[in-house]
């Protein structure tokens, strides 16, 4: 079965098309809005941390539409990869199954992504209240060495050229502090890449020796060692957490999770027709 080739009017089948329709028009109403009165779409439709006053129910559902409008690219490559390995999936499954495969996946990526998220503000919050509780250098330090913020290392070198128990410098501290921590509780997480990654695993799953032409690869790779390096590379990732490193990677791995276990029960159901 790794050697299936859908026909030419299969090539962009039903669920396959709408989808890609949905985010495209959902993309330039996100630029237009920008551009028209500077209203930002995510603030609304994109996932925010249960915890922030714009969190809201929907927004796990809606954030899988929208894109970060600031670069075309992060469209482009979720979409590109959608019709690439999606299209496959639809055909053997049909646009029901795909549909609910898709939506689970990155409905399930983004309670992964809460969960991290959850984790993330619970230790940021603690050691910003590390700081109001007992300003100083020496705990605006330990913030800073802890999360690397970029947007504080200008001021946090400036203070090191200081004395430590400047009240000057101390209130910068809070006001920054307070400040960044306001901006990371409110900050959305956007796009289909959590249903993607699902929708990439699954066709690794069923597919483990399809060939694949990976530009700038000079040669054909094996699914299964395409997805696999993919997968181990976002868990290396996200365990690095780097500092500037805006991607949720567990969101992403959050979706091949899902599609794991949504694989094995179908098959476990149906192991006949399932395929």
């Amino acid at each position: 079965m790794s050697e299936f080739r859908p026909g030419r009017f299969q090539m962009l089948p039903l669920v396959i098309k709408n989808l890609l329709i949905i985010n495209g028009l959902v993309y330039l109403a996100q630029i237009t809005l920008e551009k028209m009165n500077g209203y930002d779409l995510s603030a609304l439709l994109g996932l925010h941390y249960w915890g922030s006053e714009l969190f809201m129910p929907h927004q796990f559902v809606t954030h899988l539409f929208l894109h970060d409008p600031s670069t075309f690219f992060h469209l482009l490559s979720n979409m590109f990869a959608l019709w690439m390995f999606g299209s496959t999936l639809e055909n053997v499954w049909g646009p029901k199954r795909f549909l609910i495969f898709y939506m689970i996946c990155g409905i399930g990526a983004a309670f992964c992504h809460m969960l991290v998220l959850t984790y993330d503000n619970i230790q940021l919050s603690n050691y910003v209240a590390a700081y109001f509780a007992n300003p100083s250098f020496d705990t605006f330090a330990a913030f800073q060495q802890k999360f690397e913020i970029q947007s504080l290392q200008s001021f946090y070198e400036a203070w090191s050229v200081r004395p430590a128990e400047s009240p000057e410098m101390i209130k910068l501290g809070q006001y920054y502090l307070g400040e960044y921590l306001e901006v990371y509780r409110n900050m959305p997480t956007v796009g289909a890449s959590g249903a993607v990654f699902g929708v990439l695993f699954a066709f690794g799953y069923l597919f483990p020796n399809a060939m694949l032409f990976i530009i700038p690869i000079p040669f054909p790779i094996k699914a299964k060692y395409f997805v696999g390096f993919y997968i181990l590379m976002e868990l290396f990732l996200g365990f690095r957490n780097s500092a500037g490193d805006n991607v949720a990677h567990f969101a992403h791995l959050g979706g091949v999770l899902f599609a794991y276990i949504l694989l094995k029960i179908w098959n476990k159901r149906n192991r006949r027709t399932f395929y």
